[in-house]
This record gives C-alpha cells, structure tokens and sequence, in this order.
C-alpha cells in the first residue's frame, strides 16, 4: 500500500523521464489528474488521459522533452508530505526560480499553481515545485 500517492505519481514522472520513456501509466484519483492538468497546461507534459476500467481509472501521461532529447521538467520536487504539512499565505508562496518554475498549490478553492493563487490573493499548501 502506497502511503503517499502524490509522491508516488512525482517519482514516476521522475524515473520515466530519467530512462527517456514517452508514456506514464498509474492508478488515477482527482489530485493526481488536477495536477496533471496544470502540467499539461504550463508546458511541461505532451498530454494526459483518463481511461475508466470497470470500478478503477487510470491515468495516462505523455512525457514532453526538448529538441536536444533532454526532458521539459528538469527538477520536481515534494514539498508537503503526510508527516509534515507546508502551509502558506498568499503573500508568502514561493517563487520558483524567480518566477520561472511553478508550484502546484492546493487551495480553498481547488489546486492552482503559485502564481494562479498569489493573482487571487488564496494560499494553501504547497504540493510541489516544478521547473
């Protein structure tokens, strides 16, 4: 049993990028394909797909990577684990690489990136950084 899903979903975009595969397969849940969206929609992934088997979905994504081969998301990391929660007010959200990364935030109202939440003066905690 998987104690951390979300850590589970980064690790697999991580290996999968490292071996230089084109395609994700993983159990799907809303966070994991919220997150996934906003990856899509920020550049650093080809698409994504949720397919329902019966009972269980899965979430399918396709890796992006440069013209030189290297892969878009050059670091992904996780921010706030089950043991130790990372909350932060609008004002206080981080700048990823001053501004040229994101992190993915979840809020009261809905999961956002960083620079998403600071515009609508929301903070949250802090899923992952990403650039």
């Amino acid at each position: 049993m998987i104690n951390d899903p979300i850590s589970d979903f980064l690790t697999r975009l991580r290996n999968a990028q490292a071996v230089k595969h084109t395609k994700v397969t993983l159990p799907s849940s809303k966070i994991k394909v919220a997150i996934a969206k906003i990856l899509n929609e920020e550049g650093y992934l080809a698409n994504y797909s949720v397919e329902k088997n019966g009972f269980k979905s899965t979430l399918t994504v396709e890796l992006k990577y440069k013209a030189s081969g290297k892969p878009q998301i050059t670091s992904i990391k996780r921010v706030s684990t089950p043991g130790r929660r990372v909350y932060k007010g609008s004002a206080e959200l981080p700048r990823v690489l001053h501004d040229m990364g994101i992190s993915i935030v979840s809020t009261s109202s809905g999961i956002m990136t960083n620079k998403e939440a600071r515009k609508r003066h929301l903070g949250g905690e802090i899923i992952c950084e990403i650039y």
